[in-house]
């Protein structure tokens, strides 16, 4: 095993921006272990809606205002390394962990509750509130470092661990099961794709919403039905005909959510790249019995169950695009096109460890 380095390469976020706020170094310091904690050497990390609502502090509710714009609600504190999807291998470990961790493939869980041998009250994001995965090393509590067992390449697993774990969690969250109604917005992105994956493997009938171009490969990998964008979802659907909706965009059309949703049905959000003000008839919601799920935090069962799934195959990879590290601007102009499907997933180079 080579020696760890004591400076890396990686990419800092500077503060608040557009993508000039984002510098390719070679002379940042390699991250130490705490107690806790281990060392991970970055073979691939994926691109996500969070390192650009971050970039831009879209999170702030203050009209951008630096105080409030992170995953937290809480001040940033830069340089920042971003990059919440990591898979990797374990090179160090801190003195109360397992040395026998080291070489240890894993995936990094990015809803963390542990950092610097602390309990945290309310957990961070991976590459938020810490340092994460745009870099040739990363440090995070062994706890969130877990041991993948699979035949997929690094830059397929790194696809997996933010938007799976999201679209899992809002599955868990709104209890979904067998034979259920599950409509996707956003079906094409990275937690749309695959909560349809995810919902199809728990035996709902699943029906996502993208654009036509996209609709035969989310019909390959699990959808039962496609609608477009612009459909009138309560045309052809029918009212009070969903029991579950899972959604990522909001927006303008976001009231005809509910109205396809029966008596008692369940809305799980996670993102609202259509629009974060929406019109809403509270009437909606007491008179139908729905209930609203807020899906940010993991449950405690997510990651593991996620891990479950993707080691028995019952998920696959959708990696649309790969670029390398220096190349993140590129990368993240590609994502917020958003003419691709699944994941854009940056090669972390450098020497083998």
């Amino acid at each position: 095993m080579s020696r760890i380095p004591d400076k890396m390469s990686g990419v800092l976020l500077l503060g608040h921006g557009g993508p000039e706020m984002l510098e390719y170094r070679n002379d940042i310091l390699t991250p130490q272990p705490g107690p806790n904690d281990v060392v991970i050497r970055v073979s691939a990390a994926g691109v996500n809606n969070t390192d650009i609502n971050t970039r831009t502090a879209w999170y702030s509710k203050g009209d951008n205002e630096d105080h409030d714009a992170s995953w937290s609600g809480q001040a940033l504190n830069f340089p920042l390394i971003q990059g919440a999807d990591v898979c990797g291998k374990i090179v160090s470990v801190g003195d109360h962990v397992d040395k026998g961790r080291i070489g240890e493939r894993v995936l990094i869980e990015p809803c963390i509750r542990e950092v610097n041998n602390n309990i945290l009250d309310k957990p961070w994001y991976f590459g938020s509130e810490c340092n994460g995965g745009f870099a040739q090393y990363t440090v995070v509590a062994s706890r969130h470092a877990h041991a993948i067992n699979s035949t997929y390449e690094d830059v397929e697993l790194a696809s997996f661990p933010c938007s799976y774990s999201t679209a899992e969690n809002m599955l868990t969250r709104s209890r979904v099961t067998s034979e259920e109604r599950v409509l996707i917005t956003g079906a094409s992105g990275g937690v749309g794709s695959a909560a349809v994956q995810l919902a199809k493997a728990r035996g709902a009938e699943v029906i996502a919403v993208t654009s036509p171009l996209k609709a035969i490969t989310l019909q390959e990998i699990g959808a039962d039905q496609t609608l477009s964008r612009d459909d009138d979802y309560v045309e052809l659907l029918g009212k009070d005909s969903i029991d579950v909706v899972l959604d990522l965009v909001a927006g303008q059309k976001w009231p005809s959510l509910l109205d396809t949703l029966c008596p008692g049905g369940r809305y799980a959000v996670a993102g609202a790249i259509g629009g974060s003000i929406v019109e809403f008839d509270v009437r909606t919601l007491y008179l139908k019995d729905l209930r609203f799920f807020g899906c940010t935090v993991l449950e405690p069962e997510v990651f593991r169950n996620l891990m479950t799934h993707i080691e028995n195959g019952r998920v696959k990879p959708l990696v649309a695009e790969t670029y390398p590290l220096k190349e993140i601007g590129k990368a993240q102009t590609s994502f917020e096109s958003k003419s691709h499907i699944g994941k854009i997933v940056l090669k972390i180079e450098g020497e083998d460890s």
